[in-house]
């Protein structure tokens, strides 16, 4: 049976991946034993013995290594998904103002976009926490302060509390990201031909339902692609939560390391969360764009 020039090549490449993969981590493996120094992961069950400024379970210092990664990569989990779907309603809302037919959103619009995407993430994280957040009172006389209120304490909504370094960097990354995703939502709205606007227009429809019921999804496939590649970079964008205090997965690895010295094992697994966590997300992006394709296939039988 001959095997065809495609198939020879995807198999010599997995081949040549696959080697080259062995070949790195047997250098590692042996480099580290020549310097004694070992590859193991035993210390995960040492006490931790350090505090954590913010756990959505129940921590202390004498919980494990391992308990103190898994409590920082839910910090990861919680600041990423919160920014994601602030994120994805800043960006849909701005990038529908790009085409709106009022002068003053589509230049907020504009303006915001512009603005944004040339200041570095850092620098706007910095921002919101050192001017925004700790540059509120310590305390909130307002009449609305049982249902909602702002300190430097953080964000009291209905008695569930954001602390300063969480609401500082879900502030920061979601209005970040937002711009991008505009630039997504307008590109994908760009993408619908123009007869479609005319088309609800003609049926009577008014412009909020015609963009909702009709050039939305007909965007969305153009939409979705971008809006994944967003979705990933707020995920890698999370890691600098280190520059303002907050206990995610890879500040707490780098508390880690530090007490350890066992760097390598340290990086492998702040590297496998993350991958982990970005599969999660691209497999839902492509399940969403399967469900949307699928969707528009059986609308046009």
């Amino acid at each position: 049976m001959r095997i065809s020039k495609g198939i020879f090549v995807q198999i010599t490449l997995a081949i040549s991946l696959f080697l080259l993969i062995f070949i790195l981590f047997n250098n590692l493996y042996v480099n580290l034993i020549n310097k004694q120094i070992g590859f193991t992961f035993n210390w995960l069950l040492r006490p931790a013995g350090f505090a954590l400024s913010e756990s959505s379970l129940n921590y202390s210092p004498s919980n494990s290594y391992a308990w103190a990664l898994f409590v920082g990569w839910i910090n990861s989990l919680k600041i990423i998904l919160s920014s994601l779907i602030f994120s994805t309603l800043l960006g849909i809302i701005v990038g529908l103002f790009s085409k709106s037919k009022n002068k003053l959103l589509r230049k907020f619009s504009s303006i915001y976009v512009g603005l944004i995407r040339q200041i570095p993430l850092l620098v706007q994280l910095m921002f919101w926490y050192f001017v925004v957040f700790l540059g509120f009172n310590n305390s909130n006389n307002d009449h609305y302060s049982h249902f909602f209120s702002v300190s430097n304490k953080g964000i009291n909504i209905l008695n569930l509390n954001l602390t300063t370094e969480f609401s500082a960097l879900l502030f920061g990354l979601s209005v970040f990201t937002g711009a991008y995703i505009a630039e997504v939502i307008r590109g994908g709205i760009n993408s619908v031909p123009s007869g479609q606007w005319e088309a609800f227009k003609s049926v009577g429809l008014s412009e909020i339902q015609g963009v909702f019921y009709i050039i939305i999804p007909q965007s969305l496939p153009a939409i979705i692609p971008g809006l994944t590649s967003q979705y990933l970079n707020l995920a890698k964008n999370s890691t600098l939560a280190i520059a303002v205090g907050y206990a995610d997965i890879y500040a707490i690895s780098d508390t880690v390391i530090n007490q350890t010295g066992r760097a390598i094992e340290g990086f492998l697994i702040l590297l496998l969360s993350f991958l982990f966590l970005n599969l999660i997300i691209t497999y839902a992006m492509e399940f969403l764009n399967r469900f949307v394709i699928a969707n528009q296939n059986r609308r046009i039988r």
